[in-house]
């Protein structure tokens, strides 16, 4: 199965939901207005979840096979859409949202006998009549849980993202996680759909729809891979996995009921809300609990082992210091405010930074040095599959229609088959790699990936800031900076499907697709070399993977 394939389409769908959603959700009565709880200050539309879960759900659909497990999950997803398109269309409370939220995991316990057997600590395994309505229970919380913690720009679609991917890796490394995989890519493809539009200031919001969506997947997916795939793992390793937001339900749910107050009342005291109160900015209040949430879930990984008490210790020792952290800056009074330290420095950056080299040479660079590497890796492949060929083909038809403004081929499907074309070639070399006997092609590709990287990195850092349109980093682009060091940090393990290295594989995207965002949002009136490449480039993949030109190049 070609994953590749399954996350680009669930993304590409997801890509092109959301827009034409957000264009009805003012007639659908489906905004998400400001108020004295919420962070944001005009009214958004609330429908990126329906690019999610369509995007997440239309491909596997297509793949998986439709057992009593699939019929199931499928089925809970569109009742959490429906009811959730009612909660954002009109307030419909909690208890409405219980109903549908019971509806939608009854046939996944009851049905398709996915349920808890195994408990941290316990030896004896679970009676259904036990496992079961306590899995319904965990799989309710679960929902709400990302549903509550979805208060600021990007941060359940992240944490979600970071928690799939886990799941995903640790779903190959049992051997027969085949359907997790492919259910968990699925999401992945939908929320990178999503996260394009909802990164600060958000222009969508995903809605509950959205949000319980990910609570539901997020819970089947762990109660899969611990109690059906593989056994061997730590159930306590679910705490690990699912991070941050079970923290937050927990603590939230206490300090409510211990106040005399309505367990189901919304407040401002989830773990962002009083981030934001001690004077963390929106991003960085996100960041925080990215650095937190990743934290978990990486040392889930390297923990997925070990004993029940040393993960249990270990998860509740992380969640006493942080609300240790919290409830003492509260009594406290202390505040991230910026020091003078800090405004000095920003000022030196900023000077170095005016005298002209260290603002134009990078991008120069990058100007050549992606179109330069898109083309050339296109020329150097020898293993270009069929399906690859026919894909490019019709990709470069659509981008010459684009260059020619011919409608429908709109400006916004200029930029996705640009980065189609990226991911097709970063993908391809890797999949090449064990043809390239000699080792200098592997210095050579350090050395030049790591001045793409040093040069994204001057480019943001000495921006003039004078552009209408400006390369801003986003609470994403640190987690996806925890991503990549994750997978360094795992590489002398490295995660290899068919020969194909995973780690490297993600190192490389991230680098070449934040040298093509740059371009792409800090475009000039010059010649565009990066869409003519991305274009070449295309027509040479076509060519060679339809087998009109054929010739190989030995390294």
């Amino acid at each position: 199965m070609n994953y590749l394939f399954l996350i680009a389409a669930s993304t590409m769908i997801s890509l092109a939901i959301i827009p034409l959603m957000v264009r009805v959700a003012p007639r659908l009565g489906m905004m998400d207005e400001p108020d004295p709880r919420k962070v944001h200050e005009s009214p958004t539309p609330r429908v990126g979840g329906w690019g999610i879960i369509i995007g997440a759900l239309l491909p596997v659909l297509l793949i998986a096979p439709l057992d009593g497990l699939i019929q199931s999950y499928i089925f809970g997803s569109i009742v959490l859409l429906i009811f959730g398109a009612l909660d954002d269309h009109n307030e419909m409370g909690h208890y409405t949202k219980f109903i549908g939220q019971i509806i939608a995991v009854v046939p996944v316990v009851f049905y398709a006998d996915l349920y808890v057997s195994h408990i941290p600590l316990l030896s004896i395994e679970l009676p259904a009549f036990i496992g079961k309505p306590f899995t319904a229970i965990a799989l309710i919380g679960m929902i709400n849980a990302i549903n509550h913690s979805d208060g600021l720009d990007g941060l359940a679609g992240g944490e979600s993202l970071a928690s799939l991917a886990a799941i995903a890796l640790l779903a190959y490394l049992a051997g027969d996680g085949n359907l997790a995989i492919t259910i968990t890519f699925g999401a992945i493809g939908g929320i990178l759909g999503f996260l394009r539009y909802n990164t600060h200031p958000a222009m969508v919001f995903m809605g509950d729809g959205g949000s319980q969506f990910l609570g539901f997947t997020l819970g089947f997916l762990t109660v899969l891979l611990t109690q059906i795939i593989d056994t061997e793992l730590s159930p306590a390793i679910a705490l690990l996995l699912l991070g941050v937001p079970i923290i937050d339900i927990i603590t939230v749910l206490w300090k409510r009921v211990s106040g005399g107050n309505n367990p189901f009342l919304a407040t401002k005291n989830h773990i962002h809300h009083r981030l934001l109160d001690r004077g963390f900015a929106h991003k960085e209040s996100v960041v925080v609990i990215y650095t937190i949430h990743t934290f978990l879930v990486a040392s889930g990984l390297w923990l997925r082992n070990a004993n029940d008490w040393i993960i249990l210790v270990f998860y509740f020792t992380v969640a006493v210091f942080v609300f240790f952290f919290l409830s003492w800056s509260e009594q406290t009074g202390w505040k991230a405010n910026k020091t003078e330290a800090h405004r000095v420095l920003s000022w030196s950056i900023d000077k170095v930074g005016n005298s002209g080299i260290l603002v134009w040479g990078p991008r120069r660079f990058l100007e050549l040095a992606i179109p330069f590497y898109l083309v050339s890796v296109a020329v150097w492949l020898n293993k270009i599959p069929e399906d690859f060929g026919w894909v490019a083909l019709l990709l470069a038809v659509a981008l010459a229609l684009q260059a020619l403004n011919i409608y429908p081929f709109r400006k916004s499907m200029r930029r996705s088959i640009i980065y189609t074309t990226a991911v097709f070639v970063i993908y391809l070399s890797i999949l090449d790699r064990p043809s390239w006997r000699n080792e200098w092609v592997a210095y050579v590709e350090f050395i030049f990936y790591a001045a793409v990287g040093l040069s994204i990195f001057l480019a943001i850092q000495f921006s003039p800031r004078r552009r209408k349109e400006e390369f801003n980093v986003t609470a994403l682009d640190y987690l996806l900076l925890f991503v990549v060091a994750a997978s360094l940090i795992f590489s002398q393990a490295a995660v290899d499907i068919g020969g194909f290295n995973v780690n490297i594989f993600i190192v490389v995207l991230c680098i070449i697709l934040y040298g093509t965002e740059l371009m792409l949002v800090e475009r000039k009136k010059r010649a565009d070399l990066l869409g003519k490449a991305a274009w070449l480039t295309l027509v040479i993949i076509a060519l060679r993977g339809l087998g009109v030109i054929q010739f190989e190049l030995s390294f």
